[in-house]
């Protein structure tokens, strides 16, 4: 398999420079060989770091415990696969259909959609041989599935079976301090721990203006909709609303010849600009619109670049962080300085959004960036009504006019009200994202919600803490005196947001990549006890079951 998967790499590596007259080009020269060096560096992680997959699809005959893992996400699969690596077993719980596949919210983008760092920077699991820098949803798929196959996971998820009930079982009986976790009312499955992984994306989100829109639309005549088809690229029907995640489906009919407006400044809106782009060209009517309630800083697509940003150990604005932001107007910016938040929000203070080409759209006059507030769908239905940002409050709203309107306001947040008793794993103050470590219940450790407490960094939620917090979860179940007591696990919180006080969004609702790490390796510093683990937390080196375990 290794084999195969170098071999794959490497022919999607040369397969540009097959001509030795293109070898003999300097800077083509230069890029193949940084390519190489790029598949070699992942196959030295995969060397030292990708834990061992099962021998057999047989559960493990001594297993240390039993985990379940809720989502087939990129999250819940990587989880998942360290859990199996290190002698546990474990059971994925899937509310989507098979056919669907696993990949969680990778499965409901665009195929356009790809990586918006550097693939190195976006290790979700030691196993993983990226072909490119920025792969796209196809890739990403393919690289999940993969690691569930490999880690004989499709055996072991349970498909159609949304989690509705999270319930406390009976405590061991050699362990009577610990929990044990009953799902969707099954008692006669116990399980150790539960790692929660829904993520941050559900649902596509529509302003409640759009909702009443479409609600409005589909209660009225059929006739409407042959109308906007016959006139809707002369204005003469009503604009039609599309959430950006469904651009996929909109064939470039839809999109030529057609005035189009972007609802939404932040990654999707940007995405949904590109995409437009790239299905239609310069087809559309006039500029591509974007409507930007509130500005987000735009950085560059640049490995060394987004990994210093991302290397500030406090997540939050410090006095010299504002050097930062002078270096990306000059050399990011340069002549759309402007552009960047108006509000005098920092770079520590929001998700940035990662990109080279927008700018340069928006340069080249293929995409006009507006400052102004949404209100809704014009009464005429032939576009938007806004509120310009520097307009009075009392002025009249301004119709900006629209054939195709898309909605670009991310998703809604995945709930997690599937804890029968939630005050018992997540009280007043300390809900997410106020958790351990950001990611553990303040009152039972055996409670992980891996990225689904995430709310905005400079960094990634795929990259290698993913296994480390899994690896966390298992030795805590393994050493009894490594564990945290609650009070213990809340003021680690207290003191986070009292060294972090002042910031804004909280003190854990934004952090650098950095200050997590920090957090990881302090778990182990100021208990010394728990030292002993730290190459199987860190690099997952050693547990991986007794002899004959499969």
């Amino acid at each position: 398999m290794a084999k195969h998967i170098v071999s794959a790499a490497y022919s999607q590596t040369t397969k540009d420079y097959a001509s030795i007259w293109t070898l003999l080009n300097p800077y083509t020269f230069l890029q193949y060989i940084w390519h190489l060096l790029y598949i070699a560096t992942q196959v030295a992680i995969i060397a030292f770091f990708k834990p061992p997959t099962p021998k057999s699809k047989e559960s493990p005959k001594q297993p240390f415990g039993r985990i379940a893992v809720i989502g087939a996400g990129l999250t819940g699969v990587s989880s998942a696969a360290h859990c199996i690596a290190h002698n546990f077993e474990v059971t994925i719980f899937e509310q989507k259909p098979r056919e669907k596949g696993v990949g969680g919210i990778w499965r409901d983008v665009n195929s356009t959609s790809g990586l918006q760092i550097n693939s190195i920077m976006y290790r979700f699991h030691p196993g993983l041989l990226w072909s490119r820098a920025f792969p796209l949803r196809d890739e990403i798929l393919g690289e999940i599935s993969r690691i569930w196959h490999e880690y004989s996971l499709e055996e072991r998820t349970k498909f159609d079976t949304p989690v509705k009930s999270i319930k406390r079982g009976p405590s061991p009986e050699n362990d009577p301090e610990r929990s044990t976790w009953i799902i969707n009312g099954d008692d006669s499955v116990l399980y150790d721990a539960v790692i929660v992984n829904v993520g941050t994306c559900g649902a596509p989100r529509f302003p409640e203006w759009a909702n009443d829109w479409m609600e409005s639309r589909s209660s009225s005549p059929s006739q409407d909709e042959s109308d906007n088809e016959k006139h809707g690229a002369n204005g003469t029907g009503h604009a039609k609303l599309i959430h950006s995640s469904e651009l996929d489906s909109a064939s470039a009919e839809v999109l030529t010849g057609k005035r189009v407006v972007v609802v939404g400044s932040g990654a999707s809106g940007v995405e949904a600009c590109e995409t437009v782009i790239a299905k239609v060209g310069d087809l559309v009517e006039g500029k591509i619109k974007m409507i930007a309630r509130s500005d987000k800083w735009i950085i560059p697509r640049n490995v060394i670049m987004d990994t210093l940003l991302a290397s500030q150990p406090f997540g939050q604005e410090m006095p010299l962080s504002g050097v930062w932001e002078w270096w990306l107007r000059k050399t990011h910016y340069r002549d759309l300085a402007w552009m960047t938040p108006d509000d005098g929000r920092g770079i520590y203070e929001g998700t940035p959004v990662v990109n080279d080409e927008f700018l340069n759209h928006v340069r080249k006059g293929k995409i006009e960036y507006v400052r102004a507030s949404p209100l809704g769908m014009d009464a005429s239905g032939k576009g938007v009504s806004i509120r310009r940002k520097d307009a009075p409050k009392d002025s009249e709203p301004e119709m900006v006019e629209a054939d195709v309107v898309i909605i670009a306001t991310g998703f809604l947040k995945p709930t997690v009200d599937f804890f029968e008793d939630p005050d018992s794993v997540f009280p007043e103050g300390y809900q997410r994202p106020d958790l351990y470590l950001q990611n553990f219940s303040t009152e039972d450790w055996s409670i992980l919600m891996t990225n689904s407490a995430y709310m905005n960094a400079i960094g990634t939620v795929g990259h290698f803490h993913i296994g480390i917090y899994t690896r966390i979860l298992l030795t805590l179940l393994l050493d009894p005196g490594a564990r945290p007591l609650p009070k213990d696990m809340k003021l680690w919180v207290d003191c986070v947001r009292f060294v972090k006080r002042g910031a804004k969004g909280g003190a854990l609702g934004f952090f650098t990549y950095a200050e997590l790490t920090i957090w990881l390796v302090m778990f182990h510093i100021f208990r010394p006890d728990r030292l002993k683990w730290i190459f199987f937390i860190m690099q997952g080196w050693g547990v991986h079951g007794p002899a004959g375990s499969y």
